[in-house]
């Protein structure tokens, strides 16, 4: 949200404009508003480059000199200030010339509704609308399965996290290999030495049949790194599947 501090307008060509007038309000000028913005030209600025000046009603009938200036200018000026009001005008600007380039980054202009920036044509609001869902539908299933990764703590044996992809841990275990995550050898699963030292597994030695076998676990930073890893390659929880479902326009499917 970004309050509306001093008002600004588009010309036809999309510009950012801002009225001297307001501007001289907002900075709360001691000097009258023609001799200050005559003060203020001075600096280098050009009529028909910087501003443009134009004749507008007053509050007493009769026409009075107006200055559209462009956003540059008015950043400027506010600088030349060098006082609080002055600072605060100028980054109220760059704040707004952003959001300008964001605009045109996405497509469509948009407008001050209440401190909000929302889209000025139904085209723009479809536009937005639809990077919304598409931001939600990549952050809220991420955030489910993440939230659950991190707040277990225990070891992990792989037939369970492959139970997380609706795999076996035959089947788990070769989408691993064929990822050059692990290899096999003598029956036992290692991992590639570009995944060796991260942490992601833990492994143990017991004896079985007075023969000593080695277990191996996967950390719950180990889980977090095959998640990350594997949905860079379009495998994902089956948490994160999204149902198939029939989206109504107007009332009508």
């Amino acid at each position: 949200m970004m309050n509306e501090l001093i008002p600004t307008e588009k010309d036809k060509q999309g510009n950012i404009l801002v009225s001297g007038r307001d501007l001289h309000k907002f900075l709360e000028i001691g000097k009258d508003f023609s001799n200050w913005f005559k003060d203020m030209i001075k600096y280098g600025f050009e009529e028909g480059k910087d501003f443009t000046p134009f004749l507008a009603k007053s509050h007493g009938g009769r026409p009075r000199t107006e200055y559209a200036m462009t956003l540059d200018m008015a950043k400027e000026i506010s600088m030349i200030q060098r006082n609080k009001k002055g600072k605060q005008a100028r980054q109220y600007f760059i704040k707004i010339e952003e959001a300008y380039k964001h605009e045109k980054q996405l497509g469509y202009s948009t407008k001050n509704v209440g401190g909000y920036q929302v889209p000025d044509d139904y085209r723009g609001a479809l536009l937005l609308a639809a990077d919304l869902q598409e931001q939600v539908d990549i952050m809220k299933p991420k955030a489910s399965y993440y939230d659950q990764l991190i707040a277990n703590k225990s070891l992990m044996v792989t037939t369970a996290i492959a139970k997380d992809y609706g795999m076996s841990a035959k089947e788990f275990n070769k989408v691993l290999h064929k990822l050059k995550v692990q290899y096999k050898l003598g029956g036992q699963w290692f991992l590639y030495s570009k995944y060796h030292n991260r942490g992601w597994t833990s492994s143990a030695t017991r004896i079985v049949d007075g023969t000593p076998r080695i277990t191996t676990k996967w950390t719950q930073k180990g889980r977090v790194g095959l998640y990350n890893l594997l949905k860079a390659h379009d495998i994902v929880p089956m948490i994160e599947k999204l149902d198939i479902t029939t989206v109504t326009i107007g009332g009508q499917k």
